[in-house]
């Protein structure tokens, strides 16, 4: 008798609990121009979040650009995703002719979507384009909105991207960004540059997440070098192919991105004396088993970039496993705390003493490796990343209600 009172009071309470639980769901609108296939690491930002935030009973529309035949409409991991019509001629970069034909499109879908639905806040991705269209949402409906940074959405964060964009709108970015509730930054370094603009806005740090369980650490051979990157000159591919000039390993280098800078890098790896085999593979999914196996194979992962937020390339690593080198004084630097070898940026031969003494040492590459993937369990794994999140949203609610 008493085992049956006990689990009918144990019922109970999970009826109560899960009350209170649909109460406190949120209903929330998010807004990216890059959604996967499309986009780079910021993409994995936005439907790693979106897929926590579902699993988590709340509820998650999302707006993003279409590209070569997805669905206009659909749910995916439980976001319900809306795709706008618009000239998006390649998955991995969107120049900004393009984003104006996404502004077009993508307004009055999202005035409908307001209109037909009770959103709590409407969370923003990238402040160019997307904050421009929240910033419009928000004057016509009063949604309020947060923005996450990414990067190039940064006046002073790219110089090969959208520098002449942000002298002509930087009134417009200011305007966009002083209206919204909050910003995130993924990285100290994204928040100084934010500050010089003197926003006013109140800015958090919450770190990229990331499905640490994608990758898995494997056997590798310490020859195996692996480089994923986007092809612009300031990601300093140059500086680590300089770096090979001479070095007498039989390095297998795989290079995956693609970009502007692509062939003039093609061209300085046949002009190096080097031992080492080059292979430059384009752009690849990171999803694909391609992408997977090649991250799984390798042993070093080499992240030359002058200037950085919080890349996604880094967490991948790290979870597989790989000893790191990468630079100092960037958000580079903040992802892998002291797993990784830090050298300053356009330094080749900082790079060259850091890859000989990680082959020389096939120790202190099992010994990073290891370091990197407890740090990215224990620090940006997506629950812990969601939560943060979810914090943001309830000050921003109490403060709209208030």
């Amino acid at each position: 008798m008493n085992y049956t009172k006990n689990c009918k009071i144990a019922k109970s309470i999970k009826i109560v609990i899960e009350w209170i639980a649909r109460k406190e769901a949120m209903r929330i609108l998010t807004v990216s121009y890059e959604f996967p296939p499309i986009g780079g690491g910021g993409s994995s930002v936005v439907v790693g979040l979106a897929k926590e935030l579902v699993n988590l009973g709340h509820e998650v529309d999302l707006v993003t650009m279409s590209f070569k035949g997805l669905a206009r409409r659909e749910r995916v991991h439980g976001i319900n995703v809306y795709r706008v019509p618009c000239i998006r001629l390649r998955a991995d970069i969107c120049r900004p002719g393009e984003m104006v034909t996404y502004l077009m499109m993508a307004f009055p879908m999202l005035y409908r979507l307001v209109h037909r639905n009770r959103y709590d806040l409407n969370h923003t991705h990238f402040i160019f384009p997307d904050a421009l269209l929240s910033y419009w949402l928000k004057k016509m409906t009063g949604l309020p909105y947060i923005v996450t940074a990414h990067g190039s959405d940064v006046p002073g964060y790219n110089p090969n991207r959208f520098m002449a964009l942000h002298r002509i709108l930087k009134p417009v970015w200011k305007h966009v960004v002083g209206s919204a509730s909050e910003i995130v930054s993924p990285s100290h370094a994204l928040v100084e540059l934010i500050e010089q603009q003197k926003s006013g806005t109140p800015i958090t740090v919450i770190p990229n997440g990331f499905s640490v369980d994608r990758f898995q650490p494997a056997r590798h051979s310490r020859y195996q070098v692996l480089i994923v990157s986007r092809m612009f000159e300031r990601k300093g591919i140059q500086y680590f192919l300089r770096a090979l000039d001479g070095l007498p390993y039989p390095l297998k280098v795989d290079i995956i991105g693609d970009g502007n800078y692509l062939e003039p890098l093609k061209q300085l790896a046949g002009e190096i004396k080097t031992e080492a085999t080059i292979t430059f593979h384009g752009w690849l999914d990171n999803l694909s088993p391609q992408f997977g196996q090649l991250v799984e194979n390798a042993s070093i992962f080499v992240y030359p970039s002058e200037a950085e937020n919080f890349p996604i390339a880094l967490l991948e690593a790290m979870a597989a496993g790989l000893a790191i080198i990468t630079t100092s004084g960037t958000g580079c630097a903040e992802v892998v705390g002291e797993t990784g070898l830090l050298v300053p940026p356009r330094d080749p031969d900082a790079i060259r003493k850091a890859l000989q003494r990680l082959v020389d040492h096939p120790e202190l590459v099992e010994q990073l490796g290891q370091a990197a993937r407890q740090r990215v369990e224990k620090e940006f794994g997506w629950p812990a990343v969601a939560r943060r999140y979810l914090a943001v949203y309830q000050r921003v609610l109490e403060t709209s209600r208030s």
